[in-house]
């Protein structure tokens, strides 16, 4: 046998080699557990989700709206694991996220927004590139909107705000997070640690006070946040340690996962919390900037520096 039918005979040993362990393996072993969290098509009092769920792959909707929230997104509710799609076949976990994810979209908007949208867009939301569905029959237009409402509705959120879940218990990376956390946030003597690093890194912006009044908010479009309004009060450990570390999108705070150790981070968790947060402070005047304390610096002289470049 010549060098080219050993090369042949070589590449598709390697090929039904990766066939056999990604997918006829997992085929076989792979047998997730039904876990209550599901889509349940029961308790939609109008429409046929089942049929509507037909009507979503014969639309091609799956083309651009994903099913699956995984560990790295935001703002798409809770994450999904194997057992959510045992009855599920074939799958719609989608091939492209060009549209929003739809994982736990039932139940988000009415019913008449739903159909609204399938409609015209456009019309509630501008800029949108999603087709009008607006030649579907009533009956596939009811059961379509029957199907979506069912999306996630076993699915629900436990809390008002909480933080991803690699910084809870839910996942390994928040566990071992949590493992790693040497300080009591509760303790005075680390709010008094804390302190001195919000004093150095946020009092610019927020203000010594924490109420959005530092020397820089006036420059700042989006203003920075007032810790004394009463919201605050409900965010636990992990949610300010998870906005410390990975800042706001669409503002111009820092992620200070990348300059503040987890510990640091951990004491500003600290402090933060004792900042008073029974009333809010409002600020609506230039005069309640916090203003820039003087201090000494050396005078100048008149000498002349040389140019960088020594000439």
């Amino acid at each position: 046998m010549n060098s080219y039918g050993k090369a042949a005979i070589g590449i598709m040993t390697t090929f039904f080699i990766i066939i056999f362990s990604t997918v006829l393996m997992p085929m076989v072993l792979f047998n997730p557990k039904p876990n209550g969290r599901g889509n349940d098509y029961s308790v939609v009092s109008a429409g046929d989700p089942h049929r509507g769920r037909q009507i979503f792959v014969r639309e091609g909707c799956f083309y651009c709206h994903s099913q699956f929230t995984r560990l790295q997104d935001r703002g798409y509710g809770p994450l999904v694991r194997a057992g959510d799609y045992v009855y599920e076949t074939p799958h719609q976990l989608g091939t492209a996220r060009t549209g929003p994810d739809l994982t736990n979209e039932g139940g988000r908007m009415s019913s008449e927004w739903q159909k609204a949208h399938l409609i015209n867009p456009r019309a509630l939301k501008p800029g949108s590139i999603m087709p009008s569905f607006s030649y579907l029959s009533d009956r596939d237009m009811n059961d379509l909107v029957s199907y979506i409402q069912t999306l996630g509705n076993m699915r629900k959120p436990t809390k008002f705000v909480q933080a991803p879940d690699e910084y809870l218990t839910t996942t390994d990376n928040g566990r071992a997070l949590l493992a790693r956390k040497t300080v009591d946030t509760n303790a005075s003597a680390s709010a008094n640690a804390g302190r001195g690093i919000y004093t150095q890194n946020c009092a610019v912006c927020h203000g010594l006070e924490g109420w959005g009044n530092g020397p820089n908010a006036i420059t700042l479009e989006k203003k920075p946040a007032n810790f004394s309004r009463p919201f605050y009060k409900q965010y636990p450990d992990e949610f300010w340690f998870y906005r410390i570390s990975e800042g706001v999108p669409g503002t111009r705070m820092p992620r200070f996962g990348e300059v503040l150790s987890e510990e640091q981070r951990w004491y500003l968790v600290s402090y933060i919390k004792t900042l008073p947060k029974d009333k809010e402070v409002v600020i609506d005047s230039i005069d309640q900037l916090n203003k820039l304390q003087p201090v000494k610096l050396p005078v100048l002289t008149d000498q002349q520096y040389e140019p960088h470049t020594g000439g």
